[in-house]
């Protein structure tokens, strides 16, 4: 198994290079999606959130409301750390699994997590971050998210910058164009992860210890 993160800030387009990387045979491990996973319906994770924070956070179906969690957590650190201590555990036993799962073959395996920067993890053979300029972000955001502007830089404040994400980057995928200027890139990337030396076939994830985790329900990159 090849492990490498793969970070971005809300915005960058993240989503698109995993997809790509996925169609040339990477298996993707995505952090949000099993998020999302161990808050259905009927699991211990949401039964949790709705005894800590009341059953405002339920929608009328029985899942989880995001928006009124992301109401409560975004302004309060306390129920911020609450909210972690009930999801990451989980979150990080998934991802564990998955991993071993995967440790015994020649896969390319690519752990998606928004917050990478933020909360690092180690025994990764590298780290690939996304990377747009600032106000590219706030108009995806704005035009194709339907954010308004101070909604967007907010939520963009509260996570690791620009600058820090390059700075811990072991390869750079420049996605402020389309598509035509995305695709190379790829290619070239996936030279480089399938160029990583092969880790052993007993290999012990490690799980990481949050610093604050996702200050809002996460969200696609």
């Amino acid at each position: 198994m090849i492990l490498v993160g793969l970070t971005g800030g809300i915005g960058s387009g993240k989503s698109t290079v995993s997809s790509l990387l996925e169609g040339k045979g990477a298996v993707i491990i995505d952090a949000d999606a099993i998020v999302r996973e161990v808050q259905l319906p009927g699991s211990p994770v949401l039964s949790e959130l709705a005894a800590k924070f009341g059953p405002e956070v339920l929608a009328s179906d029985g899942s989880l409301d995001r928006q009124a969690v992301a109401n409560i957590v975004f302004t309060d650190p306390d129920a911020l750390k609450s909210l972690n201590a009930i999801v990451h555990p989980a979150v990080g036993k998934e991802m564990n699994r998955r991993l071993i799962e995967q440790r015994t073959t020649d896969h390319v395996v690519i752990l998606d997590i928004p917050l990478l920067t933020e909360n690092p993890r180690e025994g990764l053979q590298g780290k690939i971050v996304v990377d747009v300029p600032v106000e590219v972000q706030v108009e995806r955001l704005v035009r194709f998210r339907g954010f308004d502007e101070a909604d967007a830089r907010a939520r963009m404040s509260r996570q690791a910058t620009r600058e820090q994400r390059l700075a811990t980057a072991d390869f750079v995928i420049d996605n402020s164009g389309g598509l035509p200027e995305l695709e190379p890139q790829i290619e070239k990337l996936w030279l480089w992860l399938r160029s990583l030396p092969q880790l052993p076939s007993d290999y012990e994830p490690i799980t990481p210890t949050p610093n604050g985790g996702p200050k809002v329900p996460p969200t696609d990159s």
